[in-house]
């Protein structure tokens, strides 16, 4: 028993690892599309990426998912030949129709039918990247957690060589960066060919795949909910704002990548933390008291990112900004994408009732909350104030989910959070926000060493609170 414990904390840190290593290279990306790209060009890529993020889903229909669960049960090579095959043939299918219909899905997103072209450059990055998802899937079941960490990595590499070869060297402009995308993934398809071949069979069990199917399908509303809270601005700002705001808001939006990683490497050790606790007779306790300290540390983060980031970004380093000066309008919209992962950090910690209770379907409905809230919120408040409007409505998509996950937690594992504690931070935070209001009017070295003496001050502050301040289960009977 202890060593499987052990095999699976080191296989959480080795994806885990992985994951975070992907996305912050990805982010360095980020610097290299403002100083290489017009603000519309850019806004083409972040539209065309969200259109890519979201038929990622119907591509994959959640075949990885039944391949890990069916491979369980049938030892024999259908089981991974069956959706394999499956996914070739629908990816095919679907890359031809989207290939047909490239002109309109171009217009519908708002792209302009010039740029029709990237939609067939899609076609190959999804098909390809489908491929890959059962032969990730079977390294995941077989516990080969290094071979697929070296090949997602080599594929990072290329996909990042190639981004930064197509425009500094060879000038391609957006072309380019497709180009590295069908040249990543291929070489992912091509490390796995000695994984497909293990197993693979010119076979298709239809039994199976109707099995496989039925265990699947609620994995493609479920994702296209997730998915559609954070891509649905983009293809919105095209239309309400013009190709140019969505990459300025773009550029700023990745920012929130810091904040994003923070609460995903907590998410990594808090799910089967609670799981293993529940057994516990005061793990309702232990929850409320790690969601105050956890409350406290992502507040800190947050305020210390929405405090600094701009000056760094706006400060040289070897001669060079973070972010082009073209896209510093966008600036304003950051504390409020990192607000929205600040809720969803308490999203993930509400996530012990649906999880434990064993009702996770409501789970989809949430999201499904959360992304109606976005395109709401968008379709008022961009034509009024732009793309901070967009931000408004990160922020308003995860603060729903949020609340709607503690409601129904509330309802179905309720559990006494120290609200006291709770509420005395959130005036803190209120207080450190005043103040930098209140500095954004000095001259920019006073203003910032008055944010710096307010983030020292701040977790002495919430450290007092948590040690000091007595809450109900607190107090002396």
């Amino acid at each position: 028993m202890i060593d499987k414990v052990k095999r699976l904390g080191k296989e959480t840190l080795i994806y885990g690892t992985s994951t975070i290593v992907a996305r912050l290279f990805n982010f360095f990306l980020v610097p290299v599309y403002t100083y290489y790209l017009a603000t519309s060009q850019y806004g083409v890529i972040a539209t065309v990426f969200a259109f890519m993020a979201l038929f990622n889903i119907l591509y994959q229909y959640g075949m990885d998912q039944a391949y890990l669960r069916f491979a369980q049960d049938h030892k024999n090579k259908n089981v991974f030949s069956t959706p394999f095959n499956a996914v070739v043939m629908t990816s095919i299918a679907l890359s031809l129709l989207i290939y047909a219909l490239s002109p309109y899905i171009a217009v519908g997103l708002g792209i302009g039918q010039e740029n029709a072209y990237l939609i067939k450059y899609c076609c190959f990055i999804l098909a390809l990247d489908a491929l890959n998802i059962i032969p990730f899937a079977k390294l995941r079941f077989e516990h080969r957690s290094w071979h697929f960490v070296i090949i997602r990595t080599v594929s990072i590499m290329v996909n990042v060589a190639g981004n930064l070869l197509a425009l500094a060297y060879f000038k391609t402009g957006v072309d380019g960066i497709f180009m590295a995308g069908i040249a990543a993934s291929l070489a992912s398809l091509i490390l796995l060919l000695p994984v497909i071949r293990e197993d693979f069979k010119l076979v298709f069990d239809t039994k199976l795949f109707k099995a496989m199917f039925a265990f699947s399908w609620p994995f493609i509303p479920a994702g296209m909910a997730s998915i559609m809270v954070n891509v649905i601005d983009k293809p919105l700002l095209s239309h309400l704002a013009g190709l140019s705001e969505v990459g300025i808001y773009q550029a700023n939006f990745k920012i929130g990548v810091f904040m994003m990683l923070a609460v995903s490497m907590f998410d990594q050790a808090w799910r089967p933390f609670f799981i293993q606790a529940s057994a516990k007779p005061d793990c309702k306790e232990l929850f409320a008291e790690i969601f105050t300290y956890f409350a406290a540390a992502a507040s800190w983060l947050f305020l210390g990112l929405s405090l600094l980031i701009p000056t760094i970004i706006q400060t040289k380093f070897l001669g060079f900004n973070l972010i082009h000066e073209s896209y510093w309008s966008g600036l304003n919209i950051i504390p409020l994408v990192l607000a929205g992962y600040l809720f969803y950090g308490f999203y993930i910690n509400f996530m012990v009732a649906p999880v434990l209770t064993k009702k996770t379907k409501v789970l989809m409905f949430i999201t499904l909350a959360g992304a109606a809230a976005s395109v709401a919120t968008n379709i008022i408040l961009v034509p009024i104030i732009g793309i901070v409007g967009a931000g408004w409505a990160i922020f308003v998509s995860y603060a729903v989910m949020a609340l709607a996950l503690f409601v129904f937690l509330q309802r179905n594992y309720p559990i006494n959070y120290h609200y006291k504690k709770l509420s005395l931070m959130a005036c803190a935070v209120l207080l450190v926000l005043m103040g930098n209001m209140f500095a954004a009017q000095m001259p920019q070295i006073h203003a910032l060493i008055l944010r710096i003496i307010m983030l020292c001050i701040y977790p002495v502050l919430a450290l007092l609170i948590i040690l000091k301040v007595k809450t109900r289960t607190e107090l002396p009977a």
